[in-house]
């Protein structure tokens, strides 16, 4: 049974109206597909793959301007480097565990080619979190089958949150996270656009997290919900790290303006209580679906953007959502237990009601 999402609890945040998804497939043309990986043998398996194809999947020949911002760079994703030189998004984004990086990139890059988006090169986008506190991450369970059948059930609508695709076995504020997703609609000039956040939340301790900024994870005290042993020998101040937020609008941006919205995040992140620890991997990219930018055309082309007085409503919405984001992975993903038989718990939703209602 699906659990309630942070609306559904009668906790709201910001002040813009939600598409009627409240997810990032609210822009229009994103699709989001899962493949979970859950098994005991031969052994332990946390883990899979999350795509977000946008263009309805052509966008290897219907590029999208796009921009980058690395609030933390300890970690991974991949043709960030074409992206920031070009300003363009030109491929389906792979969203997975650090040990699957290599074989959800060969395989973006094997579908380009099948599917003729790509004359001689791709350099496909692919962003890792680590699972390997719940996930036996040096099995290497994922293949490239799984990849491909995440990108064959990608699907507009309705998006699953918490232990599913890359989330599966992804750890927030020592709580399981995961997969989550939220939408804003904005108004500018009399034309509503949509911002889309997705996010896998895997970063972050107990006692900075807040929900609507009460310190809700100082009232959850390790005798009411355990947390997990994160710390490591080598670093005693570790702890879960790192998030990959995708933001998506259909609102017409240039790519150094949708580096700005990516900056964004950073905003949404820290009203949850996310600083960008040392050894976190905080990466965000977002792009905007309403310029074409045909792949190989070679005449003059053309494009719209919004003055830039107008983004502070977009810098807003793109905080409300990956903040409401990374809350709905909270609320989404429930208790696993897994490799070597260590347990994560779930947000309690009893005491986040009665403590933030």
């Amino acid at each position: 049974m699906t659990k309630p999402r942070l609306r559904e609890l009668g906790i709201e945040i910001g002040s813009y109206p939600v598409g009627p998804h409240n997810a990032i497939t609210d822009v229009a043309g994103i699709a989001i597909g899962h493949t979970t990986l859950i098994s005991e043998t031969p052994r332990i398996a946390r883990t899979g793959v999350t795509i977000i194809m946008p263009r309805d999947g052509e966008i290897g020949r219907d590029h999208c301007f796009a921009g980058f911002h690395s609030f933390n760079g300890n970690g991974e994703m991949t043709g960030i480097h074409w992206l920031k030189e070009s300003g363009f998004l030109i491929s389906p984004i792979a969203l997975t565990s650090t040990h699957s990086v290599g074989v959800a990139h060969q395989a973006l890059v094997e579908y380009s080619s099948k599917h003729g988006f790509a004359d001689m090169w791709s350099l496909p986008v692919v962003a890792e979190t680590y699972d390997g506190y719940l996930n036996d991450a040096d099995a290497f369970h994922l293949t490239r089958e799984h990849v491909f059948d995440a990108i064959h059930n990608a699907r507009s609508g309705t998006v699953s949150e918490g232990n599913v695709g890359g989330g599966t076995g992804m750890i927030c504020h020592d709580f399981k996270g995961g997969i989550g997703t939220s939408s804003r609609v904005v108004e500018i000039e009399g034309s509503p656009y949509t911002v889309g956040v997705l996010v896998q939340s895997n970063y972050g301790n107990r006692n900075s997290l807040r929900v609507d900024g009460v310190h809700f994870g100082r009232m959850i005290t390790p005798d009411h919900t355990p947390v997990p042993h994160l710390k490591l020998p080598t670093q005693p101040e570790a702890v879960s790290s790192s998030i990959i937020v995708i933001l998506a609008t259909d609102a017409p941006l240039l790519p150094l303006q949708c580096t700005r919205l990516a900056q964004r995040a950073t905003v949404g992140l820290s009203r949850v209580g996310g600083t960008g620890s040392n050894g976190s991997g905080d990466l965000f990219l977002a792009f905007s679906t309403h310029n074409h930018v045909v792949n190989g055309a070679r005449s003059v082309q053309s494009a719209a953007w919004l003055p830039q007085p107008h983004l502070s409503r977009l810098f807003e919405a793109v905080a409300d959502a990956t903040e409401e984001s990374i809350l709905n992975a909270l609320c989404a993903a429930e208790t696993m237990t897994g490799f070597k038989g260590r347990i994560v718990y779930e947000l309690p939703q009893g005491a986040l009601i009665r403590h933030i209602r």
